[in-house]
């Protein structure tokens, strides 16, 4: 716990069988009550290696559900658990568990209610390896987001998250993509029910164990990020009513 906050933190996994234990490792046990992996059916021996190192909370989905669909078992299992701070680690050790208690602590202040570890602020990301075309895309879409969002992240696409309960029990992440742009869409309905959100300096690194999308991926990540950008935009102006943004029932 911290400031008497229940901690849960969740990993999304796929295929993470030769980093994950390197990632558990760091987690800041001292404060993190709970950990929760979900195994989107890989083929390797994930599953059996978290129970194996410790993970209380193990599921594994017996069909591939993409990254959203693994996400939506990560934030369901959190609200049952009571979580008061939800924080998703990935585990390819992309991202360091280091930073978990600065931003469990800015949520437990009452500060914000979502905090991002950004690979752009900083010089972060290029030194960590990220590549000149995913840089360079993630200048751009971060630039056009945030014209239409009407906010100045650093940067929309960050997978190291954490959230309030009240996010988690507010906003419908249900009706999200069960694809990549699920993370994308989760910040813009956070936005969208006036949430605020921090940002925290993040180192990266990529290497060839590390998740990471393709080109054809990319490209399709990326429309999905203009058509919710823009479907923010218009229903803030009250011309459609996405799913998304609507009341969660």
């Amino acid at each position: 716990m911290i400031r008497g906050k229940k901690v849960v933190v969740v990993m999304p996994a796929y295929n993470a069988e030769k980093t994950l234990k390197t990632t558990y490792e760091e987690l800041p046990f001292d404060i993190v009550d709970d950990v929760v992996l979900v195994d989107d059916k890989s083929s390797d021996h994930t599953s059996e290696l978290a129970r194996q190192i410790g993970i209380k909370h193990v599921i594994t989905h017996e069909q591939n559900l993409g990254y959203g669909g693994n996400q939506k078992s990560c934030y369901r299992k959190a609200l049952e658990l009571d979580a008061d701070i939800t924080i998703m680690v990935h585990p390819d050790y992309q991202y360091t568990p280091k930073l978990v208690p600065a931003m469990a602590d800015i949520i437990a202040s009452g500060l914000y209610d979502a905090v991002l570890a950004s690979r752009i602020l900083g010089k972060g990301a290029l030194r960590g390896g990220m590549p000149m075309y995913k840089y360079i895309a993630n200048r751009f879409l971060t630039l056009t987001q945030n014209i239409l969002i009407g906010q100045k992240l650093s940067e929309y696409h960050t997978g190291y998250r954490a959230f309030s309960k009240r996010i988690l029990q507010t906003i419908d992440f249900e009706s999200n993509s069960d694809d990549f742009v699920f993370d994308n869409q989760m910040i813009c309905q956070v936005f969208h029910a006036d949430f605020e959100i921090a940002e925290v300096t993040c180192p990266t690194k990529y290497f060839e164990e590390a998740s990471s999308i393709n080109f054809a991926r990319s490209t399709t990540y990326g429309l999905g990020v203009l058509k919710t950008s823009m479907q923010y935009w218009a229903s803030k102006r009250g011309l459609i009513k996405p799913r998304i943004f609507q009341a969660k029932k």
